[in-house]
């Protein structure tokens, strides 16, 4: 993995087609909120499949959470498509076929020179694409678990939004005043259902 991805380096909004064909950025689909990304091989690996379907067991939390969810597979698009529904996931799957991902991240799994994959990392990303943590899943048991996860965005969360405790001076004085800048909920317009994946 290049140097610069660790915890409070920016990782970069790559522009790769999702599962429709459409391109998108991994910076349009986060948004304002904490999100997770998957790096996969691809849907002939059994780990992935377990990740993900555990991923998919843990969605709708996930979307309750203002938290977004992506996937960057080398799969090509109707590979992709069969991986997504297979496992059940709502959310984004980004196809990239031509490995920009892997080679721009220098994370080519040279021990399957058969697929050429991406090493596995999931990685809980801040707003603005800032890295809060990196997994590498190389082995299975080097992924999150959804305990890990919850810990990463419990923290990440309570990081970027200002009010993660209302109790913190001032806040319910700036809401009586009609200030809702400090305010990340649904009152400012922030996605928090499963229909937002």
């Amino acid at each position: 993995m290049r140097n610069d991805i660790v915890p409070g380096g920016v990782f970069p909004d790559y522009a790769l087609p999702d599962q429709s064909g459409v391109v998108r950025t991994l910076g349009e689909l986060q948004g304002r909120d904490p999100m997770i990304l998957t790096l996969t091989r691809g849907h002939y690996c059994p780990g992935e499949h377990q990740q993900h379907l555990e991923l998919a067991a843990f969605q709708s939390k996930i979307a309750v959470a203002c938290t977004q969810i992506a996937t960057i597979s080398t799969d090509e698009r109707r590979t992709m498509q069969e991986f997504r529904a297979s496992v059940g996931a709502r959310w984004t799957f980004l196809s990239d076929p031509g490995r920009i991902v892997q080679r721009d991240l220098d994370i080519q799994e040279y021990t399957d020179p058969t697929n050429d994959p991406m090493i596995p990392h999931t990685l809980v990303l801040n707003p603005g694409l800032v890295i809060h943590n990196v997994y590498d899943g190389y082995w299975f048991w080097g992924r999150p678990s959804v305990d890990d996860l919850w810990r990463d965005l419990r923290a990440a969360t309570a990081e970027v939004r200002p009010d993660w405790d209302l109790a913190r001076p001032g806040l319910r004085e700036a809401w009586d005043a009609g200030d809702r800048s400090s305010f990340s909920g649904p009152q400012r317009g922030l996605r928090t259902d499963v229909a937002a994946f």
